[in-house]
Parts: structure tokens; sequence; C-alpha cells
């Protein structure tokens, strides 16, 4: 093949690969904003759910326990699981450099989630610091450690804020990429 044909044919193969990875962000960017979109409407599904103490429907029965109300106990697992939900959205989509500090209040509300659903536990939002304290002495220190840094460079060179955000960047390039490097 000479030359000129295996250039065009390199150039068409690689924008069919941006055509691709467009249409995946288009995809990927409406499901995004269509969830965000729907959350009110996400949390006033507990509204569906009756005021007894049992909940039984087609597909499982929930016994409330010691909330004694399974319409409140969904009022609560909404006004956790929403914003622990928008937090991830934002962990996962964010560009910028400290977006792993937001692991801090994920930790944090997905602590609090779990424990809705934990009758030996009276208080959910007394969070205990215990176990949130190896998340945080890993995670504030590393994004301190990347501050610095990035300001040492900025001193040293003639970058901006844009370009060393972009250099400090790691980028998997899938959504399981992105959970792997984490574990």
């Amino acid at each position: 093949m000479d030359k000129p044909k295996l250039n065009l044919r390199k150039r068409k193969e690689k924008f069919l690969q941006q055509d691709k990875n467009s249409r995946k962000s288009i995809i990927v960017g409406t499901l995004i904003a269509t969830f965000i979109g729907a959350s009110p409407y996400l949390f006033y599904l507990y509204e569906n759910v009756p005021t007894t103490q049992v909940w039984e429907n087609s597909w499982f029965t929930y016994d409330s326990k010691s909330w004694e109300d399974a319409n409140y106990a969904m009022w609560t697992f909404t006004n956790k699981m929403l914003p622990l939900l928008f937090l991830l959205i934002w962990f996962f989509t964010s560009k910028h450099w400290w977006y792993h500090v937001l692991i801090v209040p994920i930790t944090m509300y997905l602590y609090q989630t779990i424990n809705i659903f934990n009758d030996n536990i009276p208080d959910i939002d007394k969070f205990e610091l215990i176990y949130m304290f190896p998340v945080m002495a890993v995670i504030i220190p590393s994004i301190y450690l990347v501050r610095a840094q990035m300001f040492n460079k900025i001193n040293t060179a003639d970058k901006t804020m844009e370009e060393l955000e972009a250099e400090f960047m790691l980028k998997p390039t899938t959504l399981w990429g992105k959970i792997k490097q984490y574990f």
C-alpha cells in the first residue's frame, strides 16, 4: 500500500475511534443528566412506602424493626443515598486534582447508609470518626502533598494551573479502571 493511502486509512480509523468515544460520552452524559434531573422524583419515592412496620410487595418483604415505620426508614434511606450518589457522580466525573478528597464525605455517607439497616445503632447521624480516621489519614496528607508539589512546580516553571492539573491527573479509560485504581 502506498504512503498516501496508508495515511488516509490511519486518519479514517482515528476519526472513527473519536466518533465512538464521543457517542459513548454523549450516552453516559445523558444518563447522568437524566439521573440528576430525576433526583427530586427519586427522593419522593419513599411516599409510595406504607406507614406500617412491615412492607410487603411482590419482590420482597421489609421489616422496619426499630424504625417502627417503613415509610420513615425509606425517607431516611433516601436522605442518605441520594447525596452519596451525587458525590459518586462528582468523584467519577471530576477533572480537578483534588477530587480524591471527595472520598471522605463518600465514606461518611456510605457508613451512615449502611447503618440505617443496622438495628443495634441508636443514632445513625452520630458518625463515629474512629471509623473514618483511616480514610482521612491517607487522603488528606496525600492531597496536601499533591498541592505542595503543584505549587512548587508553579514557582519553578511557567505552567498554568490547568497544565499542572493535567500533569498530575491519573486518567483510567474505563469506569472499572477508575474503581480499580483505588483498591
